[in-house]
């Protein structure tokens, strides 16, 4: 069976043998929008990303199988992969820790005033700051209750916070005090200190933090986004925040990336930056492989 595999993943030598040794002839690419190692329709199965953007799906006629090293399945021809009958699975759980602890991160170095004190230091000067707050007693509201939401609540809960999850459902989940369905949350907002973003980009979610939503937010409310720019009305966001300095945001997600020069989300002092660097971590690698490993050793044993 031909495995072909892309530089979305960075591969030990002893990975890579790990994997043929379960039978298949591994091809690599680096770049997935340059010409394929081996022809199409000779793919029997891929670990990739966005190789579908660049390649027509239609000519990997023998394929049964994609690995993303995503979470997100916003790069891939969903509906056609189903049509097909190809198995199609993501990176799930795999970013999950490092995703919450950022949000978490986020949150403390505001409350705790972490760029001050940084300043104060580079300036040589021993300053007090009398605005701390802590995150003991707050309500936390988490739009998206998959496993990145879940670790994100997991995680305010131990700091003492109560959290809300919004999704498609109200079954109680693993670190959510209270469960509530996704179109409450507008009316909602206005209860919660801070709202982490980890629901998914779909056609229902897309613009889903609206100028409403945020003109509704709670005085000196936190918004947090670390799943898709898309799903915050990005030109109202600047708006808002103008009017609103009571209110910051903490984005490592935005609809055209990298974030152009020119948007003023740059220069606002209640807004903290990051370039889609959330999921980064030590650990990744690893839980990744045994994701992949898993799915391709099942797949080739059937």
């Amino acid at each position: 069976m031909n495995l072909l595999l892309t530089g979305c993943f960075k591969y030990s030598e002893i990975q890579m043998e790990s994997l043929r040794s379960l039978g298949y002839t591994v091809y690599f690419m680096q770049q997935e929008k340059d010409e394929l190692p081996l022809e199409a329709a000779e793919v029997d199965a891929t670990v990739c990303n966005g190789l579908f953007l660049s390649h027509d799906i239609d000519t990997f006629s023998r394929l049964k199988l994609i690995q993303l090293t995503s979470a997100g399945f916003d790069r891939v021809p969903v509906e056609k992969i189903k049509e097909c009958g190809i198995e199609l699975y993501n990176a799930r759980g795999v970013y999950s820790t490092p995703m919450a602890e950022w949000a978490v991160f986020r949150v403390l170095e505001h409350y705790k005033q972490g760029w001050f004190f940084c300043k104060e230091q580079e300036a040589g000067r021993w300053t007090k700051h009398r605005g701390l707050r802590e995150v003991a007693g707050i309500k936390v509201a988490v739009v998206g209750a998959g496993n990145v939401g879940m670790e994100v609540a997991k995680r305010f809960q131990a700091f003492g916070a109560e959290t809300t999850g919004f999704d498609i459902h109200t079954n109680e989940t693993i670190g959510f005090d209270h469960m509530a369905l996704t179109e409450t949350f507008g009316e909602r907002v206005c209860e919660y200190d801070i709202v982490v973003i980890t629901a998914p980009l779909l056609p229902s979610t897309r613009g889903l933090i609206s100028r409403e939503v945020l003109l509704a937010m709670k005085q000196d409310a936190i918004l947090v986004n670390i799943a898709r720019g898309g799903l915050i009305d990005e030109q109202a966001l600047c708006e808002v925040l103008t009017e609103r300095k009571d209110l910051f945001a903490a984005l490592d997600v935005f609809e055209t990336e990298p974030l152009v020069e020119k948007s003023p989300l740059w220069r606002m002092d209640n807004v903290a930056i990051s370039p889609h660097n959330s999921f980064v971590s030590n650990g990744n690698n690893a839980r990744m492989f045994k994701v992949m490993y898993e799915n391709l050793k099942n797949f080739i044993e059937k």
